[in-house]
């Protein structure tokens, strides 16, 4: 294929001195900027790169919006699998847990054994969207390092009284249940 020249000189619209003369000049130049050391900046070739980077970079912005959502998917997947695998029946239900969600006290109707291994911190109480499910303490600590929110927060069995407590040496009536 011919030069952007010659087929101006086809097609009539320039003429052989014009077309000499530009080539001359373009010849010129170039041998003034290395005799100089300049450089000539192609603006259009700077605005290309630069819309080229700018473009990378919002490439870049959507990828990682996009994987963190995948990231959280995948989690709640996790989290909902579990669940599903390990959760306990509540048993013949005699007794109502009761509990607090986000501030809100809640009621769970559980055996008295549940009852015990929920204040005990064998159980632990998972969130699954509107519903709650009975887990095992050691799945409870795999859901939380996922997400903290899915479990409601975990009984804690401590058994330090404190030395200067005037209440330690009487019990706790069987008939208070929180």
């Amino acid at each position: 294929m011919s030069s952007l020249q010659d087929q101006l000189l086809k097609a009539g619209l320039v003429s052989k001195n014009q077309a000499t003369k530009a080539k001359s000049a373009k010849r010129k130049q170039a041998k003034i900027n290395r005799k100089h050391k300049l450089e000539t900046i192609d603006e259009d070739k700077v605005a290309a790169e630069k819309s080229m980077a700018d473009q990378a970079e919002k490439a870049r912005r959507l990828n990682t919006e996009k994987n963190k959502l995948a990231e959280q998917t995948a989690i709640k997947a996790q989290i909902k699998q579990l669940i599903a695998t390990n959760s306990q029946n509540k048993g013949k239900p005699s007794i109502t847990f009761n509990f607090t969600d986000s501030g809100i006290i809640k009621k769970l109707e559980v055996s008295h054994e549940i009852h015990r291994h929920l204040t005990n911190g064998l159980l632990a109480i998972a969130r699954d969207n509107e519903s709650y499910h009975l887990v095992p303490k050691k799945i409870a600590e795999k859901i939380m390092q996922r997400s903290a929110e899915a479990i409601v927060p975990l009984n804690v069995k401590t058994e330090e009284i404190e030395e200067d407590d005037p209440y330690s040496d009487y019990q706790i009536p069987d008939d208070l249940m929180w």
